[in-house]
C-alpha cells in the first residue's frame, strides 16, 4: 500500500476530490459484490421503494468496476 501524505480536510475537500472518492466507492462495491457471490451470501438492495434480498446466484458482477453505478 502506498504512503499518501495526510489529507487536510478543507471546506471543499469532497468537491475537489469527488472523482477519486467515487472511484474508491465503486471499487469497494465491486469487491463486495464479488465477495458475497463467491462466498454464497445474499445481498440486500433497494428496488421500487422496497428492500429486496438478492440470492448469490442472481448477483450481477459488472465486467468493470466503472460499471457499478446502477
Amino acid at each position: 500500500m502506498k504512503n499518501h501524505p495526510k489529507a487536510v480536510l478543507t471546506d471543499d475537500y469532497f468537491a475537489t476530490n469527488a472523482k477519486e472518492i467515487e472511484r474508491v466507492f465503486r471499487l469497494a462495491v465491486y469487491d463486495a459484490l464479488r465477495t458475497h457471490k463467491r462466498l454464497g451470501n445474499s445481498i440486500a438492495t433497494w428496488k421500487d421503494g422496497r428492500v429486496v434480498i438478492v440470492p448469490p446466484e442472481e448477483i450481477v458482477i459488472p465486467a468493470d468496476a466503472s460499471e457499478t453505478n446502477e
